[in-house]
């Protein structure tokens, strides 16, 4: 049972080539490979399929809007084993995989999701690295909202991008401050605006086209980066600044990201490593799932 390890801007992932869509991804088995004790250790696991593998294996009871049977498909999961519809980050690697293990030859083509169809452009790929941009579709703004992080109560906006988020800029918060903030601590936020959790985002407010972010990602903690967090961040930090367009670059304690908001849709560019390709023990596998 093949894997590989790769990470975006220090999001990590296990990333599972399984083209039939035939491994058996429960929520056990998940948490135990994203465990950095007894597993692997990643934020999250990718299965590398294709949307009608997954509709004939039962992973889908229906093709996402937008997206072709045909289509590559990403199946992410949270570290705790939970189905997410998105991750940004994990749109990069499994691109850069798909390019590196010669299962794609073109430079664009498009990746499948629960929240739809992503395409994706292969600016550079190697065996290790890429440079990779997505199209993350339209970013909506969902009204304000409110979240305590590290004992602190923030004030901001709730943007859908494909995924919930909370983004909160705080015009006073400095480089400083937002690193000694307590992110990886349990965040609360109004349940009844966000009944199936929802992403936090605490970041500076623009300084020279650049904002400062860290995350609290829902079913994971705090993460390095946050590919979806990092849209929603620039969408709060450009609505903070009087506008709903424009290009930030936002710095996430695993790197940078270059986001761009328009009328229709949003960009995510930013980098790809893989680190590892290794075999998993089919024993080990096996005693996961009692």
């Amino acid at each position: 049972m093949n894997f590989a390890k790769g990470h975006g801007t220090q999001n990590d992932f296990v990333v599972l080539p399984d083209p039939q869509a035939e491994l058996s991804l429960t929520e056990s088995r998940v948490a135990a490979l994203c465990d950095r004790r007894r597993g692997l250790g990643a934020d999250g696991v990718l299965r590398v399929t294709t949307a009608g593998a997954a509709l004939s294996a039962g992973v889908l009871d229906r093709v996402p809007d937008g997206v072709d049977a045909g289509d590559w498909y990403m199946d992410y999961r949270n570290a705790d084993g939970s189905v997410a519809q998105m991750c940004g980050n994990g749109v990069r690697v499994f691109a850069h995989y798909l390019r590196a293990s010669g299962m794609e030859s073109r430079d664009e083509f498009v990746v499948g999701s629960l929240a739809g169809p992503r395409p994706v452009a292969v600016h550079r790929a190697d065996a290790t690295t890429a440079d990779v941009s997505v199209d993350m579709g339209k970013a909506n703004t969902l009204g304000p909202g409110e979240a305590v992080v590290g004992g602190r109560r923030f004030s901001g906006l709730a943007v859908d991008v494909g995924n919930p988020h909370l983004a909160c800029v705080d015009p006073q918060l400095t480089a400083e401050a937002l690193a000694a903030l307590d992110v990886a601590a349990p965040v609360s936020f109004d349940p009844a605006q966000f009944p199936d959790g929802v992403n936090v985002e605490i970041l500076t407010a623009p300084a020279d086209g650049v904002v400062q972010m860290r995350v609290h990602e829902r079913g994971v903690g705090e993460t390095r980066s946050c590919g979806t967090g990092t849209v929603a961040a620039a969408v709060a930090a450009l609505t903070a600044a009087g506008t709903a367009t424009g290009t930030l670059t936002v710095r996430v304690p695993g790197g940078e990201v270059v986001v761009t908001i328009t009328d229709a849709t949003s960009f995510l560019r930013g980098p790809s490593v893989l680190v590892a390709q290794g075999e998993l023990s089919e024993e080990w596998w096996r005693e996961q799932q009692r």
